[in-house]
């Protein structure tokens, strides 16, 4: 048997998206971080924002994404130990509803609560409800045999009378409440259309994070929230290997406007011999000269496209790089830099790398969003031509004009197997597409 290291934790979930789980999560993460408590974030589901929320929260410690679709138990058994490793307690942060998941029903975050065996702690928004609290929370707690509610925080309480009736109403059905809420409007989180507004962009994010986890101390009760915890075991030999490396060494972009790397890919890229280095496409960066791959994250290039078409140390640095035939690999907002021009939401159209044959805009909006399946359709840095892949697209802006079937990057279909034809875009030894990659299948 491999080695393991025993450390406690539990999953922060809520009937629908809005019930305040993520405040309650930031909030419990700095009060712990601010106590000297060793504390490991993850987040369920497709999610590139929250987990910079949680990092700030718990002293820079690096918020690992879970997914229980998209990901093989093999590489989320490598980013529990590369998360968890030495902490003395993991906060798993749910997405949506507990049982909301991919089109086909999977991918729940119960799903990783079932698959961890870890308790959850359901947020409830009381606003609007007194006794009937007690009929929801009953319901969530055994709809599934296989997950285990252990304990409920009640958001936005109004008043002691409203408190006294939802703790009765909840000692009925001998359900334990951690902690009872006010609301309070200065810990609103702003929102932007693919979610929050980033935390690198968050003005007074230390005095929101603070006076969160003041809110929280207020009203917690630690005996409960202790005896809310379960043991977690974390495979100390797990391999982390969710994507083959691009190359030996990677050059990564990041900054604002290309902040969408999950930590797992890079992470697994590292423990397979890579070496990455940073540079910023916002700030007058580009990538390193020696790199003999790159990779574009996604983001909001749409917001900065004026200044990113002048930086021309970087399209210059990515042209050179594709003339060495240095592996260049576009994620949304790394594809579109790719293209040879973006238009962004009032119409204005800015020139980009022009290493693709592809112009992409704002200007007619439309969502693309959901779980994918994927087939590379050709030989790439990412493995051979037929190799198959799980991850999520996200988006608004479109491809304009058809690319060339012989030279699409992807075949996709969604979570339902509905197929949604070839996408993305090849040339040479630079490729992209919309979809963001999570893992591999085998």
């Amino acid at each position: 048997m491999p080695d393991r290291h025993l450390t406690r934790g539990l999953v922060i979930a809520a009937p629908a998206s809005a019930s305040g789980k993520t405040t309650v999560t930031l909030a419990l993460l700095r009060l712990l971080a601010r106590e000297g408590c060793i504390v490991a974030p993850f987040k369920a589901g497709p999610d590139y924002i929250d987990g910079a929320f949680h990092r700030a929260a718990s002293a820079g410690r690096p918020c690992y994404n879970l997914d229980a679709y998209a990901m093989r138990p093999e590489t989320i058994a490598g980013i529990l130990r590369a998360g968890a490793m030495g902490s003395e307690l993991a906060v798993i942060e749910g997405v949506m509803g507990l049982f909301d998941g991919a089109a086909n029903g999977d991918g729940a975050t119960a799903d990783i609560a079932a698959q961890l065996k870890l308790p959850v702690l359901l947020v409830v928004d009381a606003a609007r409800q007194s006794q009937s609290v007690a009929a929801l929370v009953h319901g969530f707690r055994s709809f599934r045999d296989d997950v285990r509610v252990s304990g409920v925080v009640l958001n936005r309480v109004g008043t002691a009378r409203h408190e006294t009736l939802l703790r009765k109403a909840l000692a009925g059905i001998d359900m334990p409440v951690v902690a009872v809420l006010p609301s309070d409007k200065k810990l609103a989180l702003p929102s932007r259309h693919l979610g929050l507004v980033q935390a690198e962009e968050r003005g007074g994010l230390e005095l929101f994070l603070d006076r969160a986890a003041d809110w929280l101390h207020r009203h917690l009760d630690r005996a409960a929230l202790d005896a809310a915890l379960a043991p977690l075991q974390v495979e100390a030999d797990a391999a982390l290997r969710p994507l083959a490396p691009l190359g030996q060494h990677i050059a990564v972009a990041r900054d604002e406007a290309f902040a969408f790397a999950y930590p797992h890919l890079l992470q697994g890229w590292r423990e397979q011999g890579a070496s990455l280095s940073f540079f910023s496409p916002l700030h007058g960066g580009s990538p390193d000269a020696h790199a003999d791959a790159i990779f574009l994250p996604g983001g909001y290039p749409e917001l900065h496209a004026g200044k990113l078409a002048g930086n021309t140390r970087l399209m210059q640095g990515l042209r050179a790089a594709a003339m060495r035939q240095a592996a260049i690999y576009g994620e949304c907002g790394g594809f579109m830099l790719l293209g040879s021009s973006l238009t962004d939401g009032e119409g204005r159209q800015h020139a980009m790398a022009d290493l693709l044959p592809i112009e992409t805009s704002f200007a007619q909006r439309k969502r693309r969003l959901g779980y994918r399946r994927i087939v590379s359709l050709a030989d790439t840095a990412l493995g051979p031509k037929g190799s198959r892949f799980r991850g999520h697209e996200f988006h608004y802006s479109v491809q304009m004009g058809r690319t060339d079937r012989a030279a699409a990057l992807f075949a996709a279909c969604d979570a339902t197997g509905a197929d949604l034809g070839p996408t993305g875009c090849r040339q040479g030894s630079v490729f992209g597409s919309y979809l963001h990659l999570i893992d591999r299948e085998d």
